[in-house]
């Protein structure tokens, strides 16, 4: 391939007619990688200010979404501008490895290749096809992230299973076990069955579900325990059940008094344990410390008063399965004295397990008749089986009151889709309250500030309600827990195998449990070693590894250049989604071992939705790919779109139309850069924007400044729409439309003059700007006219990905500003009252400028040509007053009138615009009966109302348009 702006032959060539990003692309990133552009600390900047960005970790499983696209965008920004100001920048990358999702996709891989599964295959080698697989596929989001234009450090990539930051985990695991901050307990988890493991929160999805089944023992009609069965194996939840509690008395008989409870779940009643209601509730203020026999199980529970019982909902009694339900498990240790116990009623699988099981059957006769019949009936079952053959035997009992379709949400595995179980097992924790207070106390006290400053609040809820945090999982692949087991009962928790095996021996002898010789020889033999100390099987949370990404990545736990250079990390952006699963418990593992905050400024961006604002889904459809969107308009004009709609607070609608003006918008800016090329608008040598001249340069060299200095603060504020939106419109609305336009004449005037160079060495300066500022947001056809315009004069000092930053030092030339400034006004003013007056295109009406001063007489000479030729009008002459039958406009003071007399049918106009003003009248009418209308506004998707409330401004702009003229016509 040629260099760029050459020939085959080495001789100069005139800029290709148009930007063609799929060839440029790929050449502007080898350019980079050639110039070692993202690398951090270059030489020359070794006593520059440091910035660091670490990115938020893709999994390896990952590829590319519009979520990716728009954080990778808002960071690359940030990096791009922090670089070409002059700053040594570390963007951090790296890959996290995705535990679960991970191991699904290699899992299914093997089923797929009708392969031994993991459990045939082993740990160890099954880990190694894991291995294999990152090796051959798992780098596939860092080339997306390539060919989005993002500009890390790619030489530092991490994994979170390589090994210095396992080296890391590993310690952090040890430190926080010896301070007491990490434990082992027995709690409630969310439990995949599929996968038998453990979940996090966010792995969560919610799933309403809404039954149809009805049914009432007071119709007197038999439960068909069929069509149950059949409802509940295609919806297993959506309905309340009602059963009746029958209450006994101190000798444990019936009384005939009943407590009727309502459940979602039928089949967790053989773990209940009590029944709460509310301690204000006389409904049952007699019936509290009173028991209950619970139907078909036999057991005494206890009905007990807590303010978890709601009144309103249900019977307001409810059943407490402390083990199946975690508003149920704090029940259940508040009222554990009145004996609200745990009995775990399933398996791994989620089948129920009664046979064995010591917790069901303390206190019960396990020869009792009926109590055999029960577990015949759903010992071994799936838990929705139970769930209808239990409904079924309370019916037959009589205990059954009634069955109600209830739309209620069902907690579902975001990847097995499985419903997931609430199961008491044994898991690792972290003390996360402790770890929380320092956290909450660094964004208190403005060591870290969340921008919107709203998410403050919502970190502060999170943090201060904090629960133990749940930190293993029952996979394989991962980090696996540095815990080893003793044949005694002990558990090492050490950083390697040598050291646990080291601590177990010396007090395995200490405690007796060996002898010193039986000691020696174990530790000469490794393999009894591990036989005899079996290591913990389970490996840590994904977020667990990710909570240490801002120092791990950085070297830790050695004390490298790095982290001393560039920790605490200057800027964190990521989405709101994650501020507790991530955002909070890096605060919380930098304090805790780095002693500061890992990042001074946390930006939190919305969520892009499609053109509707409905949210991207695979079951609607609607999802847009940012790579498809790459390859039509190229990965400029999907970074400005993005950047451009990313208002504080506020979600995007984006829709490919607006990707593609944007990429027009590309287009205006190589147009303008090959119009400055044929016109001789070549970069000289020794340039003093400052000894400008001409009005016209002086003044865009000063705009260019202000939108220099504006697109500055918006980018240092987080404010990117700000930003993207001031350097658009002073690309196309100042720089195109106007300055170009103005300096048509003077460029493409016969011969040499003064005025030319300097106006032609103007536009090249200010275009230099131009470039440059557009670099952060559209880096591939800036850096291609960067190269392209520094063929000609001074070479340039590198990649524009290194700067400079244009200068915002010119200022404003206000008497430039008043002549230019003036003109631009007028012809823009002069444009917009023909259009809403529907004077036809081809008119040329008389300007006349009504007791003009002398000086803006003599603009308006000067200037005149250009008025007419790009307002459109005949001639400008000069009145003491204004023509009869004319359209006046006052632009800065001065008085214009164009006479329409004979051009414009001002009756007809009239009665266009009373028609379009009482349509749009009529389309606001309909708006607001529709949000006007509660069902409507409570019914319809949050998308559709704000779409109706977009139509109703818009319609009310353009009646305010559309009135202003119409009170003009009423003054002719």
């Amino acid at each position: 391939m040629r260099a760029l702006g050459q020939s085959r032959s080495g001789r100069r060539e005139m800029m290709e007619k148009s930007f063609q990003a799929a060839e440029v692309e790929p050449r502007i990133a080898e350019r980079w990688d050639e110039a070692g552009a993202f690398r951090a600390g270059r030489p020359e900047r070794r006593n520059a200010e440091p910035y660091c960005v670490v990115i938020p970790p893709p999994n390896v499983t990952g590829n590319l979404h519009m979520g990716h696209a728009l954080n990778n965008t808002l960071q690359d920004i940030l990096c791009r501008y922090q670089r070409m100001n002059g700053r040594d920048v570390l963007w951090q990358p790296g890959t996290d490895h995705a535990g679960i999702a991970t191991q699904m996709v290699v899992e299914r891989q093997l089923a797929e290749r009708q392969e031994a599964d993991r459990r045939t295959l082993g740990r160890d080698a099954f880990l190694a096809r894991v291995w294999e697989w990152k090796a051959e596929s798992g780098g596939a989001i860092v080339q997306q992230l390539h060919r989005l234009g993002a500009s890390c450090d790619w030489s530092r990539e991490r994994f979170t299973l390589d090994e210095g930051l396992s080296k890391a985990v590993a310690k952090v695991f040890v430190q926080l076990h010896r301070d007491g901050l990490i434990y082992k307990a027995k709690r409630l988890v969310n439990w995949d069955p599929k996968f038998q493991t453990a979940i996090s929160d966010l792995e969560v999805v919610q799933v309403e579900c809404k039954g149809s089944l009805k049914w009432a023992r007071a119709d007197g009609a038999p439960l068909d325990e069929a069509a149950l069965a059949k409802t509940l194996g295609r919806n297993p939840g959506g309905h309340l059940y009602y059963f009746d509690y029958p209450v006994v008395d101190a000798q444990g008989e019936e009384t005939g008094e009943v407590v009727t409870v309502a459940t979602t779940r039928p089949e967790t009643m053989l773990g209940d344990s009590a029944v709460a209601v509310h301690p204000d509730d006389p409904r049952f203020a007699k019936l509290v410390g009173a028991n209950l026999r619970l139907p078909l199980v036999g057991r005494l529970i206890r009905i007990v008063a807590d303010a978890y019982s709601d009144p309103e909902k249900g019977t307001g009694a409810v059943k407490i399965t402390p083990a199946h339900d975690f508003n149920d498990f704090e029940v259940g240790r508040r009222h554990e004295a009145q004996g609200a116990r745990a009995i775990n009623i399933f398996d791994a699988e989620a089948r129920v397990q009664l046979k064995g099981n010591l917790d069901f059957f303390d206190g019960l006769d396990a020869a009792d008749h009926e109590l055999a019949r029960l577990i015949a009936a759903v010992h071994g079952a799936d838990r929705f089986i139970a769930r209808a053959r239990i409904v079924a035997m309370m019916a037959i009992e009589g205990r059954l009151a009634k069955i109600e379709p209830h739309a209620h949400t069902v907690p579902h595995g975001d990847r097995s889709n499985a419903v997931i179980e609430p199961w008491l097992t044994d898991q690792w924790y972290v003390d996360a309250k402790t770890l929380a207070q320092p956290a909450l106390a660094a964004v208190r006290d403005g060591r870290t500030q969340f921008t919107p400053k709203n998410w403050e609040k919502t970190y502060y809820d999170w943090l201060e309600n904090i629960q133990p945090w749940c930190v293993s999982r029952q996979l394989w692949w991962g980090h696996q827990i540095p815990a080893w087991y003793a044949p005694w009962g002990s558990v090492y928790v050490e950083e390697s195998e040598e050291a646990a095996f080291a601590a177990a021996l010396a007090d395995g002898v200490e405690r007796g449990a060996l002898s010193a010789r039986e000691a020696n020889a174990l530790a000469g033999d490794p393999e009894r070693l591990r036989a005899t100390f079996e290591r913990d099987p389970d490996v840590l949370d994904t977020w667990f590894s990710s909570a240490l990404w801002p120092f791990s990545t950085l070297g830790w736990p050695e004390d490298t250049a790095e982290l001393e250079r560039f920790y605490p990390t200057s800027a964190l952006v990521t989405g709101f989604d994650i501020i507790f699963f991530w955002v909070a418990r890096m605060m919380m593992m930098g304090l805790h071992f780095r002693g500061e905050v890992p990042f001074r400024d946390v930006y939190i961006h919305a969520l892009v939705r499609d053109e509707k604002g409905a949210k991207m889904s695979k079951s609607k459809g609607n999802v847009i790919d940012p790579l498809a969107l790459i390859e039509r308009f190229g990965a400029d004009a999907l970074r400005f779109t993005l950047a451009a709609m990313a208002a504080q607070g506020r979600d995007i609608k984006l829709s490919e139309s607006r990707v593609e003006g944007y990429r027009n918008f590309a287009t205006k800016l190589w147009n303008a850069s090959r119009f400055a090329e044929m016109n001789g608008c070549a970069r000289l040598a020794g340039f003093d924007p400052r000894a400008a001249k001409e009005p016209l340069n002086r003044w865009i060299l000063g705009e260019a400044a202000a939108a220099v200095a504006e697109t500055s603060a918006a980018i240092e504020s987080y404010r990117f729409n700000d930003a993207a939106n001031a350097a658009y419109r002073f690309v196309w609305s100042v720089f195109c439309d106007w300055c170009l336009e103005l300096a048509k004449p003077v460029l493409q005037a016969e011969g040499e003059s003064a005025a030319k160079r300097e106006t032609q060495a103007t536009i090249a300066h200010v275009l230099d700007d131009v470039i440059a500022l557009l670099h952060p947001f559209m880096p591939f056809v800036t850096e291609e006219l960067w190269a392209i315009k520094g063929e000609a004069g001074p070479p340039r000092e590198s990649v524009l990905a290194l700067g400079p930053w244009p200068d915002a030092a010119f200022a404003v030339d206000p008497t430039a500003e008043d002549e230019i400034g003036w003109v631009v006004d007028l012809i823009s003013e002069i444009r917009s009252v023909r259009s809403e007056m529907g004077v036809p295109a081809a008119a040329q009406p008389k300007l006349t400028l009504v007791q003009a001063s002398p000086a803006q007489a003599e603009v308006a000479r000067r200037w005149s040509e250009t008025i007419k030729r790009l307002a459109r009008m005949g001639e400008v002459d000069f009145a003491e007053a204004a023509p009869a039958a004319s359209l006046q406009l006052v632009v800065r003071g001065a008085v214009a009138a164009i006479p329409v007399a004979g051009i414009l049918d001002i009756a007809a106009e009239r009665a266009r615009l009373d028609k379009e003003i009482a349509g749009e009248q009529g389309e606001i009418a309909k708006v607001d009966a529709k949000l006007a209308n509660a069902d409507f506004v409570a019914r319809a998707p949050e998308e559709v109302v704000a779409e109706h409330q977009e139509r109703r401004e818009a319609s009310l702009a353009r009646i305010a348009k559309m009135t202003a003229a119409r009170e003009r016509l009423q003054r002719l």
